[in-house]
């Protein structure tokens, strides 16, 4: 995040689905690109759209307008030209912070006169796959001692992130990171590099946590809950990351017979690191992305848009093909079959992930805590969903 949470065998780790929030795709060679087709569709189209509580959906969309009305009103909303422009954007989030919406059905009808539904399609298929993420918890201290021996770092200074499409409208979405050696970008270290102590800025520590696995996690997810031994609480999120790919370690547990396909979970992984501990390292560091961390301030952690991510309400989507502040009507398979319902909800496009890829693809932020990670670990759903645009 600025994160942060990938295919269709795991939610977070046999797969790149949760996170490293802003890590590069784990391929050598760019797959074709899929193609957006928006369909028109009308709210009877929405299953579900009378059924929402949408008074929980406001806190999230007006995250989203705080940022949208201090935007140049003249720029169009990127990557997608039918989502108009900042200034028609501005006009919404002005009238609907000015109207009198005190019911889930006010809200309704504010959204009907506003706004349109679009189904989106990949490359002509309206399903797509969808996972979850969450805050991870840890505990830790501010200065190292006792159990807390695990560094979570800071991002240095020389660390160079590198955008693209600020350079090519072809690479937009993609990016680079390392560190400038005499004028020539070069490579930032593995993660293995500096787990090890192996890179320049050992000192670069924003907190001291008790568990190695714990510490992978929070890089997994892209935010946390540190509570420090003093009693108090520590907020971590997304600061940067490496620049190298990410690689989900499911698929280095799978091939080595340790895990199946049908038993790989982000908790199977998980008891399978704390069970192993004197091999969990080596596989941690097939993944070669590592994440900096720094504190953050607030009532949440903070999406790749800038804003604070709001639970079951936030979805990590594609940034090339999506933009941020979109709200999304969503139609997906229930996170754990036979025990939740399906999530038939208005949602916000707030946050992206390294292998959030293609036009139907997302990822629920389900909160802080044990029930978050429940509905995260396990997920791994088929749906579909709208956008929904300015008239």
């Amino acid at each position: 995040m600025m994160i942060r949470s990938f295919l269709l065998l795991s939610a977070c780790l046999l797969i790149p689905a949760c996170s490293d929030r802003d890590s590069t795709p784990q391929q050598k060679t760019e797959p074709k690109r899929a193609e957006l087709t928006l369909i028109p569709a009308s709210f009877n189209d929405l299953p579900g759209w009378k059924n929402d509580d949408l008074k929980s959906f406001v806190p999230a969309f007006n995250k989203s307008c705080e940022r949208l009305l201090k935007q140049d009103p003249q720029k169009n909303i990127y990557p997608m030209a039918q989502a108009g422009t900042n200034e028609q954007w501005q006009r919404i989030c002005y009238s609907f912070n000015t109207a009198s919406l005190s019911s889930s059905d006010k809200i309704r009808e504010f959204i009907e006169l506003h706004l349109t539904p679009r189904l989106v399609l990949s490359d002509g298929e309206e399903q797509g796959l969808f996972t979850g993420y969450y805050e991870a918890s840890l505990r830790g201290s501010r200065t190292r001692g006792g159990p807390y021996q695990i560094p979570l770092f800071q991002r240095a200074n020389d660390l160079v992130m590198v955008h693209l499409g600020e350079f090519r409208d072809s690479l937009k979405g993609q990016r680079i990171a390392g560190r400038v050696v005499d004028g020539t970008l070069k490579p930032y270290e593995s993660r293995e590099e500096i787990v090890s102590g192996n890179w320049p800025h050992n000192d670069k520590v924003l907190v001291w946590v008790d568990n190695a696995v714990d510490a992978f996690f929070v890089q997994i997810q892209g935010s946390g809950i540190v509570t420090l031994n003093d009693g108090s609480t520590m907020r971590v999120g997304y600061a940067g990351q490496n620049g190298h790919p990410y690689y989900a370690i499911g698929r280095e547990l799978i091939n080595a017979g340790h895990l199946t396909k049908e038993t790989v979970s982000m908790q199977s992984i998980r008891q399978w690191l704390e069970n192993n501990p004197t091999e969990a390292g080596r596989v941690m560091n097939t993944n070669p992305s590592y994440v900096f961390f720094r504190e953050l301030k607030g009532d949440g952690p903070l999406g790749a848009e800038g804003v604070a991510l709001t639970a079951g309400r936030s979805l990590a989507v594609d940034r090339s093909y999506i933009p941020y502040g979109l709200p999304i009507w969503t139609d997906i398979d229930a996170p754990i079959e036979g025990q939740t319902p399906r999530l038939q909800k208005l949602m916000m496009a707030q946050d992206t992930g390294g292998a959030i890829r293609g036009p139907v693809r997302g990822d629920v932020f389900w909160g802080y805590g044990k029930a978050a990670e429940q509905l995260a670990g396990p997920m791994k759903s088929k749906g579909r969903y709208w956008v929904l645009l300015p008239k």
